[in-house]
């Protein structure tokens, strides 16, 4: 038999090409099987189109012969290949690259991607967060005394409940939440908070934020108006953002939120955040005329009070104060909790008490959008309410804070002596230094950074620029040792700054 010409002769010098380029690569060292090098070779040469479409492929008994690999080998990455839809095989005939870069006449653009642009609502929401990126502990604003938590007892009680688990745990929950758990809480809340509520009314949320967007959700609609205290939360700040309503910020003075300051010609809110008990970040207590006022106004706009109310176990000179929600029968407030700051963050447990009305659609809603989950800590978080370690542990926590808190102003005694102004802490987990500009704010920001140390200014709290200049302190979350040496490195450089270094030494004027 005479050897054939045309393209019988280059079809097979292609089929020689591509075994000796096989040989080359798999002679090549790596940590990769053999099927997968031959795979990605293949699929290489197919993508750049040294492969061109239509191409028959040496059989995999030619190819395990030439190569002298395992057959199987082969054979697993032309199943691959044409799995994907770059091979095509035809009985009798071989396996052919198939036209998957042309089908259709559409050619596909390999080209680098530029990457989309975020949307103006993301973009504005991430600028919400700038205080997370980084942050040092002495300083850290809501960080909780993570080394003071008992650990070993927490660990027992889970280890209990995930062992004792139902199956029924493990499958889809709509309940709202473990009713033992409802339960515990609904007694402390009534105890303590005197939150008017039945454990049917409260619905256990994946943390605070989580209960922000369900309400947000379920009771606004794009381009409402919610009313949020100026300064206040970052974090419900950027929910409601978010949701895309329009954020109406209110003036907070020293009685709380001031009502009386909201623009002329505001619209009418479908929502109003509030953090009565202790504000944040001033820390001020809402006054009883203010709280009255606001549950009136509330009711005669017809919009829903959203009471956050955050660290009010952690107060130093009188007992927590009775809830909003609880001052009048049938208020419009949604008493929204955690356990972020009085336990640790990484729990991710909060709840809302809801109104009887809102309890059926919000837990449907919760259902549906985020699905309930962590049955078995949920139901050891239960028993350490029930066992009185939730009680002990708070009591615990109050002293601590109250030490650091002491050693955070004696640390900056020196600053204050010649004029620094603290905030006067009787509760809470941090301290606000007021600063005298924006100037002086920025500087010591600057400074701190440098030193492997974030400040958070407190301009940055406000909705609208300027906003007030200060820092917020947070003590909770540090040691004393790590408190004494932030706190004097502070207190050396607002000296510095403002230019009262010359009378440091001086003592006190």
């Amino acid at each position: 038999m005479t050897e054939m010409g045309g393209p019988v002769a280059d079809f097979r010098a292609r089929r020689l090409w591509v075994v000796d380029a096989l040989r080359m690569r798999l002679a090549a060292p790596a940590s990769t099987t053999l099927n997968q090098r031959l795979y990605d070779a293949l699929r290489d040469w197919i993508q750049s189109g040294e492969l061109a479409a239509g191409s028959l492929l040496p059989s995999s008994r030619q190819l395990a012969g030439e190569l002298r690999i395992g057959r199987n080998s082969v054979v697993t990455a032309i199943e691959r290949l044409v799995a994907e839809g770059f091979v095509e095989t035809r009985p009798g005939a071989g396996a052919f690259v198939s036209e998957w870069g042309a089908r259709g006449g559409v050619e596909i653009d390999d080209s680098p991607t530029a990457m989309p642009t975020l949307s103006r609502r993301g973009t504005r929401v991430l600028a919400f967060g700038a205080t997370l990126a980084a942050r040092h502990t002495a300083f850290a604003p809501g960080v909780p005394a993570l080394d003071r938590f008992p650990r070993e007892r927490w660990q027992r009680l889970l280890r209990r409940h995930q062992q004792r688990a139902p199956v029924d745990w493990f499958d889809y929950q709509t309940q709202g939440g473990v009713p033992a758990l409802r339960e515990a809480l609904c007694d402390y809340l009534r105890l303590s908070r005197s939150v008017r509520c039945h454990p049917d009314q409260i619905l256990i949320t994946q943390g605070a934020q989580q209960g922000f967007e369900l309400i947000a959700r379920l009771l606004a609609d794009a381009g409402d108006s919610v009313w949020l205290e100026e300064p206040g939360y970052g974090g419900a700040q950027a929910c409601f953002a978010s949701a895309g309503l329009e954020l109406q910020p209110v003036e907070v003075d020293a009685h709380g939120v001031n009502l009386d300051r909201v623009p002329a010609g505001a619209a009418s809110p479908a929502l109003i955040y509030v953090t009565p008990s202790h504000q944040y970040p001033s820390g001020v207590t809402l006054s009883l005329a203010r709280r009255t006022a606001l549950l009136e106004t509330a009711k005669r706009l017809g919009a829903w009070i959203i009471e956050d109310d955050y660290d009010s176990e952690f107060r130093y000179a009188s007992a927590p104060l009775a809830s909003l929600q609880g001052l009048v029968a049938s208020a419009p407030v949604i008493y929204v909790g955690t356990f972020s700051k009085v336990l640790y963050p990484g729990l991710r447990l909060g709840y809302l008490v809801l109104p009887e009305a809102l309890v059926e659609p919000f837990r449907r809603a919760n259902a549906r959008l985020h699905r309930e989950g962590q049955y078995p800590v949920q139901a050891a978080l239960a028993d350490f309410i029930a066992e009185g370690h939730f009680a002990r542990h708070v009591a615990t926590m109050r002293d601590c804070y109250r030490q650091r808190q002491a050693c955070l102003r004696e640390a900056l005694a020196p600053a204050v002596r010649q004029g620094l102004v603290l905030s006067e802490g009787q509760a809470g987990m941090h301290l606000v230094a007021e600063l005298e500009s924006h100037a002086l704010e920025s500087v010591l920001v600057s400074r701190a950074r440098a030193q492997g140390i974030l400040l958070s200014p407190l301009s940055a709290f406000y909705l609208e620029s300027p906003g007030r200049p200060g820092l917020v302190l947070g003590y909770a979350g540090a040691t004393a040792a790590e408190i004494a040496a932030a706190g004097a490195w502070l207190a050396g450089a607002w000296l510095s700054a403002s230019g009262r270094a010359a009378t440091r030494a001086g003592g006190a004027t």
